[in-house]
């Protein structure tokens, strides 16, 4: 059996369809995983069909699916896991039919009272590019303020603020059709990493709560065209949108809202 017919188990794993690669290596770590009788270590490699993989003690086989990736507008009132005891409506039970019968993972998610673009993928390892925070992946919201925010508080958003020992705050941040006093009740933001529910907090912290959230764009490629609830399967090139860096907009302040409103 030649070393290239082997694969890391969290690969293993995240290809079967159980969970995300991240959640593996977390699974390996607390001592979920075994293999061929043995306790499984992080990074260690099996032979699919081969080795035994247990996780829980339950038997996992290898599941071939096809690479499939979305791009689904997730409404509010949605969570984005699959499984939630403390939620029925997941964003994937609003799947076409077509494609419940398999496993994706959800690769940057939104928080239950967000709505916008996710990317549901099949992928692990795209999955995994996608979330982790080695890779820098442009992400774009249009925040929407109970109060206008005045323009002499943007620089705080840039620099942030310290929460728990984790400074938050946002690349890059435009008040969109700013009043004759410079404030905006909305603002476009752009993130590179996203903890979660980091916006809402870095806001509240600043005394603006948050009253709609929605992220519409991540790297190039946006979510315009993709009705609310709905889901469109994404190609090569347009998947691959999804790590470039965006343009930033050149027109005006109202121009760049035309693009976020539905």
């Amino acid at each position: 059996m030649t070393d290239s017919q082997t694969v890391r188990v969290q690969k293993f794993l995240a290809d079967s369809g159980l969970c995300s690669r991240r959640a593996a290596e977390a699974l390996i770590t607390e001592g979920e995983v075994w293999i061929n009788g043995q306790c499984a270590t992080p990074g260690q490699k099996i032979t699919p069909g081969v080795d035994k993989v247990t996780v829980n003690g339950k038997s996992v086989r290898p599941q071939a699916q096809p690479r499939i990736t979305l791009a689904m507008h997730k409404p509010r009132g949605l969570v984005c896991t699959n499984d939630d005891p403390f939620n029925a409506d997941t964003i994937f039970t609003v799947l076409p039919r077509d494609f419940t019968r398999y496993r994706f993972f959800c690769a940057g998610r939104l928080d239950k009272d967000s709505e916008g673009l996710v990317i549901l993928t099949t992928d692990g390892d795209l999955a995994n590019r996608l979330m982790h925070p080695s890779n820098i992946v442009v992400k774009r919201y249009l925040v929407t303020l109970k109060k206008p925010f005045p323009a002499g508080k943007k620089n705080l958003l840039l620099r942030g603020v310290v929460i728990e020992g984790e400074r938050l705050k946002v690349e890059r941040a435009t008040l969109i059709a700013p009043r004759v006093d410079g404030s905006a009740s909305s603002l476009d933001v752009q993130m590179h990493h996203g903890k979660k529910r980091e916006i809402r907090q870095l806001f509240t912290t600043l005394g603006h709560d948050v009253k709609r959230l929605k992220r519409y764009q991540i790297g190039a490629f946006a979510l315009k065209g993709i009705p609310l609830r709905a889901v469109k399967q994404l190609s090569n090139k347009e998947i691959s949108l999804l790590f470039k860096t965006p343009r930033l907009p050149g027109g005006t302040a109202e121009k760049t809202a035309e693009i976020h409103e539905d």
